[in-house]
């Protein structure tokens, strides 16, 4: 079984606290004041190079623990992993040795084209058993345990034969990797296909979730009428998604939680205090307190 492995910057996992997405609007302001921060995480593909931006993110270990959360792996493609990417992967894990690794239970190539998106996977059993190829053969070449992420979907494919959080729990119980647990992506795509949330959630492994990411989505009105959210990570977390989020930590324990802004990002002061604000949940947990307002 593969364990998580802690880099030089501060012994140990990632411990249950409120961390925020790195971007590069805000490197240079992160880099010289060095703020209170839990932890951060960036996108494994904006490091894989050379120059001042890699520098800077292995400067940056000295006072953060680190997470890399890739956007490129491609897990579901049908086409088998890209391995000269997973080796260039490997190589910055090696170097780099955060404290967690994650990527998306998703799908983004075919025929060699990259689409530059996080595309959905049919929930059937020719998927579970590709999906738990790859992430086996990922694991195998990082020497770790990776964190696969629930997605955020719209439509959902007929060939799908079996609910979301059964095929994942499956994938967690084939390879033994762990669980990055988007409650936002919970919330929207429970909305979008009308689950019920919370039973999402109480049928997810509690003891395999090593991270919670929480970010903004938008609401949409489609001509028809009919509303869809988007998970745009656009805006502040929702009061709805807060409510879930506290659901989760009352079911899960604590566990490190991160804030995402990736579109009209905001100043470094927002994600603050919305880390902040997770802080307040995860202290309720930690005393014991599991109803408290928003």
């Amino acid at each position: 079984m593969f364990e998580s492995v802690s880099g030089s910057n501060a012994s140990g996992p990632i411990p249950a606290i409120a961390g925020i997405g790195l971007r590069f609007p805000h490197h240079r302001q992160i880099n010289e004041t060095r703020p209170a921060i839990g932890w951060l995480e960036v996108h494994t593909e904006n490091y894989l190079g050379g120059g001042s931006t890699r520098r800077m993110l292995f400067d940056l270990r000295d006072t953060y623990p680190l997470s890399l959360h890739g956007v490129g792996l491609s897990l579901g493609s049908a086409d088998g992993l890209d391995m000269e990417h997973l080796k260039r992967i490997a190589r910055l894990v090696r170097d780099l040795q955060p404290q967690l690794v994650s990527e998306h239970l998703s799908w983004s190539t075919v025929d060699g084209t990259y689409l530059a998106d996080l595309l959905p996977l049919p929930m059937s059993e020719e998927a579970l058993e590709l999906i738990c190829r790859h992430v086996t053969q990922t694991q195998e070449a990082l020497g770790r345990r990776i964190l696969i992420e629930n997605p955020s979907t719209y439509l959902q494919c007929p060939q799908s034969v079996i609910p979301e959080w059964e095929f994942l729990a499956e994938v967690i119980r084939r390879t033994g990797c762990g669980l990055l647990c988007d409650v936002n992506n919970i919330f929207v795509s429970a909305f979008n296909h009308n689950w019920d949330a919370r039973a999402y959630l109480q049928e997810l492994p509690a003891a395999a979730v090593g991270e919670i990411h929480l970010a903004g989505h938008a609401l949409r009105t489609l001509n028809s009428g009919a509303q869809i959210r988007i998970d745009d990570h656009g805006s502040r977390v929702s009061s709805e998604v807060w409510q879930l989020y506290r659901f989760a930590l009352s079911i899960m324990g604590a566990k490190p939680t991160l804030i995402e802004w990736d579109t009209d990002v905001p100043a470094l002061e927002v994600l603050l205090s919305e880390a902040a604000h997770a802080t307040q949940y995860l202290n309720a947990i930690a005393e014991g307190v599991h109803e408290h307002a928003a």
